[in-house]
């Protein structure tokens, strides 16, 4: 049996469906993403799953490594920029998507996706957006 967990603690919620966990200012009442630790400023709140791709590109080749640990070997994928209403925009992979496909306001879902296998056999997964079902079909 295989086990899986996120990238970093904190970051999406177990719900069905996922929610990112960001933060709202208990003062300002601003929004941020990821959640600020250890910050009492900041209560968790759960952030909107569905918003529109703002902007994008295509990463074609691996990023700096450290940090950067995905599959091997490298394939190209596709990042941009999804504006959650009401909340902010937060910058993510983009998948389930040809990158042709790709264009401002396409509505976007959050999904949750493994981005690579530990030596122990863990899948470790991180969040995407990817075009809502409707605007898959």
């Amino acid at each position: 049996m295989s086990s899986t967990r996120p990238i970093a603690p904190g970051i999406y919620t177990d719900d069905d469906p996922p929610h990112l966990i960001g933060g709202r200012h208990c003062d300002s009442g601003k929004i941020v993403f990821p959640l600020p630790a250890d910050d009492e400023q900041y209560a968790p709140i759960a952030l909107p799953t569905r918003g529109q791709l703002w902007s994008w590109t295509v990463q074609r080749f691996p990023p700096k490594s450290p940090p950067y640990a995905g599959a091997e070997p490298f394939e190209p994928f596709a990042v941009g920029y999804v504006e959650l209403p009401g909340a902010l925009i937060v910058e993510s992979r983009l998948a389930d998507v040809a990158f042709d496909a790709l264009r401002i306001g396409l509505p976007m879902d959050l999904a949750i996706v493994p981005l690579r296998t530990d030596p122990d056999g863990t899948t470790v997964t991180t969040f995407a957006f990817r075009p809502a079902r409707e605007a898959r079909t």
